[in-house]
């Protein structure tokens, strides 16, 4: 079955059955590997995308679920000669020591962003709560955080 679907401003049509997974979709159909396949559960947050401008969990999010709105990945916000903020506050702040968890990070604070211009460090906290990182680099994730949206306000 064919699906249209437009992911970071491209429309695309994929060959793919309702029910298939999300985070599938963006890896194997579209080659997007800046969600990461971390649990499957959704819990984990490793494969956060934004749609509708919340934070969802792409590897619970039927194909069917995403309608007519775009699904932002990690790629759709900068690229390497121009990112985005928040790619640049982490790698300024080296919120990164494994970076599996860095893509569902930095797509929830992107959604957090984006309705919150200066949110508190505990708002980030709580954001970011449900995100698993194993590294401990939980304070830098934060700074960075609070550093991309200090140069969005600007």
């Amino acid at each position: 079955m064919s699906s249209r679907m437009t992911v970071n401003g491209k429309t695309h049509v994929v060959q793919a059955e309702p029910g298939t997974p999300l985070l599938y979709v963006l890896r194997n159909d579209l080659g997007l590997n800046g969600p990461k396949f971390g649990c499957g559960l959704g819990q984990c947050g490793a494969c956060t995308v934004v749609i509708a401008g919340e934070a969802v969990r792409s590897c619970s999010t039927p194909l069917s679920a995403i309608g007519d709105d775009n699904v932002t990945t990690l790629e759709g916000l900068g690229s390497q000669d121009k990112p985005h903020p928040l790619q640049k506050a982490f790698l300024a702040e080296q919120a990164a020591q494994c970076g599996y968890c860095s893509n569902g990070m930095i797509m929830a604070a992107k959604a957090l962003l984006d309705r919150e211009r200066s949110p508190s460090e505990d708002v980030i906290k709580q954001t970011l709560a449900d995100h698993l990182c194993r590294c401990g680099v939980h304070n830098r994730i934060v700074r960075a955080v609070r550093r991309a949206a200090t140069e969005l306000a600007l």
